[in-house]
């Protein structure tokens, strides 16, 4: 059996919500029945809080004193999406810590992959800023301590949640150590994450973002999978793939406008399983981001660990039929105009 981590912790969800805010505990409770129901020869994990030094490898001093302030005096809103409870500051160190343990038991080889159910989320948290309902950056964190304590020379993080990961963004587009990958909806929360986002100075190609217009569904985004993050990922090679790892491009998701099912996010999975087969000895960790629907957060969730349990696959062919002039053709002709200098092949089938 495929050598799979888990983090699950009841004390998640002590990161208490307003009335009505869809950042609620109870989205875990459907992450965790999937996960119950394939649970067979999966290692839990029991997460700890990650260090304020940990943290200030991405974030500010005056933004890690800034949320425990807002913890002393919660409850309060930090802005109009992200809230502050009493042990919203431990809860958020257990997210981080439970993101840093998870990648470096991966990375140590004690499991070949891992799914982390953590909240609050993280890819929109900038380095002094905490926005879109994220408080630490979960996934630039794992990052940080790949490279701080693995010796990782080279990461990809993959970023499918719904919404761009603007806070990871910036954490690394001057870096070419780390390749930032985002499916996004577009124009949408938070704003950034254009085609034309590549990076700046030595990261230069090193941040790819395709935007995609609402509606878009299984097809477009395996299309995108096969046909950009494949090429780029053979030819980047990197050591670990961290994925940020949204649910809110589901079908039923009241937030967005994205049209995935479970088989979409099956075949996404299934990519990125195969990927890592290929360039990195399987290593991949999944770190939950956001997903509002209960449905969306159950089928992804399942889809993820299924794949990532199944025998290894190869990386897949080209599928579908890309058809000159349609949405999926226009896409990559976009990609391949801001990537064409940094990588070749791109999008040509």
């Amino acid at each position: 059996m495929y050598p799979f981590a888990v983090v699950e912790d009841p004390r998640y969800c002590d990161h208490c919500e307003p009335a009505g805010h869809p950042e609620a505990a109870t989205r875990l409770a459907a992450v965790g029945r999937a996960i119950a129901e394939r649970a067979t020869n999966c290692a839990r994990l029991t997460p700890r809080p990650a260090e304020a030094e940990e943290i200030l490898r991405v974030h500010t001093r005056a933004h890690w004193e800034n949320v425990a302030d807002a913890a002393r005096r919660a409850p309060l809103q930090l802005d109009a999406d992200t809230y502050v409870s009493p042990q919203s500051l431990a809860v958020a160190r257990l997210a981080a810590g439970g993101s840093i343990d998870l990648a470096l038991a991966v990375a140590r080889g004690e499991y070949r992959a891992g799914f982390a159910a953590l909240r609050p989320p993280g890819h929109h948290a900038e380095a002094g800023r905490a926005m879109g309902f994220c408080l630490f950056n979960n996934v630039a964190i794992a990052a940080k301590a790949l490279q701080a304590e693995a010796g990782a020379e080279k990461l990809l993080i993959l970023d499918w949640d719904v919404h761009h990961g603007n806070g990871t963004q910036h954490a690394f587009e001057a870096d070419p150590s780390v390749l930032y990958f985002s499916t996004h909806q577009f124009p949408y929360y938070p704003g950034s994450g254009n085609f034309d986002e590549i990076g700046t100075g030595k990261g230069e190609g090193a941040t790819v973002n395709v935007p995609l217009p609402a509606g878009c569904g299984d097809a477009v985004y395996l299309g995108i999978f096969q046909r950009v993050l494949a090429p780029i990922v053979l030819q980047y090679r990197p050591q670990f793939i961290l994925v940020s790892c949204g649910f809110d491009a589901h079908r039923a998701d009241p937030l967005a406008g994205m049209q995935l099912t479970r088989d979409g996010f099956a075949a996404m999975a299934r990519c990125v399983r195969a990927l890592a087969d290929e360039v990195c000895g399987g290593r991949v960790v999944f770190l939950l981001e956001g997903g509002y629907s209960a449905l969306g957060l159950w089928e992804g969730t399942a889809a993820v660990v299924d794949a990532m349990r199944e025998m290894p696959l190869p990386v897949p062919e080209p599928q579908p039929q890309r058809t000159p002039g349609d949405l999926l053709d226009r896409l990559l002709t976009r990609v391949a105009g801001a990537h064409r200098h940094y990588y070749t092949g791109l999008c040509q089938s």
